[in-house]
């Protein structure tokens, strides 16, 4: 076994144990990755190195944290996603006197609050709670906050409008020193928190779970427990969304769920035979 794959095991290790997150069921090819561009952020010529850096400077784990998860995501990313939630689940979504959306791996929160405009566009998002959860704490502070630099805007405004948007996306912000500041009226409707699709459990039944370019990054094991806690978090008949390079289709609950939009990878959950 060549000494980097070594020194990654130990670091996993050592961050399950002194931070309490486990990092054993991520790919292997995107964690060495990550940890290669995080290595030449700490200057550190090996993994051992910077492994005996955040051992003794804990300071430094919240940053190494911004490397071992990734933080990539635009408001309404692959926009056919989000017109085919429009055309396909919200109309189903409607006959539920309350809703309760649920967004894990939320990182800096753009899809949640792309959600929030939608179902605010629909008419529902007086009667609906987002849950948005992620396992980086400066990620989760990020989203809470709502503010996204205004270079971004452009893009996320065309991609609003192809997913088939019924307002502008310039009615749900303020833009002013170079950010754009989210709508108050959204965030009331989503509640941030910490939580991990590796060790943590199902925390409340939600009828939609929208949890895209998540699952690539694990391997097959912690993809079928993260598709299980989807399952058993979707009351009967709810919904789940993934990303656009993503698959059921290995996975051990594959026959839990049918396909709704394939295109758009959009299932919902099996009721009773």
């Amino acid at each position: 076994m060549p000494d980097f794959d070594i020194e990654l095991r130990l670091l996993i290790e050592a961050v399950y144990l002194k931070y309490h997150y486990d990092f054993s069921g991520y790919a292997r090819a995107s964690l060495k990755r990550r940890l290669t561009a995080a290595m030449a952020r700490f200057d550190c010529a090996t993994l051992s190195g910077l492994l005996e850096r955040i051992l003794h400077e804990p300071q430094l784990f919240p940053a190494l944290m911004d490397f071992l998860t990734v933080q990539v995501s635009e408001m309404f990313r692959d926009p056919s996603y989000f017109r085919s939630l429009r055309e396909k689940v919200v109309p189903l979504l409607r006959t539920y006197p309350s809703l309760k959306v649920w967004v894990p791996g939320c990182s800096s929160g753009e899809e949640v609050y792309s959600l929030a405009i939608l179902l605010h566009e629909e008419g529902l998002l007086e009667r609906t709670l987002f849950y948005a959860t992620d396992i980086n704490s400066r990620a989760l502070q990020k989203a809470e906050a709502g503010v996204f630099d205004l270079e971004r805007i452009a893009g996320f405004t065309e991609n609003h409008r192809r997913s088939g948007a019924r307002t502008s996306l310039s009615d749900y912000y303020t833009a002013g020193y170079g950010a754009a500041v989210f709508d108050k009226n959204l965030k009331k409707h989503i509640v941030f928190s910490d939580h991990s699709l590796a060790s943590d459990s199902v925390f409340a039944e939600v009828q939609l779970v929208s949890c895209r370019n998540v699952l690539i990054y694990f391997d097959r094991a912690l993809q079928d427990r993260a598709v299980g806690l989807f399952h058993e978090a979707l009351c009967r008949r709810g919904f789940l969304g993934i990303g656009s390079k993503e698959s059921l289709r290995f996975s051990a609950h594959a026959h839990e769920f049918d396909e709704v939009v394939r295109e758009d990878r959009i299932f919902r959950k099996r009721g009773p035979e």
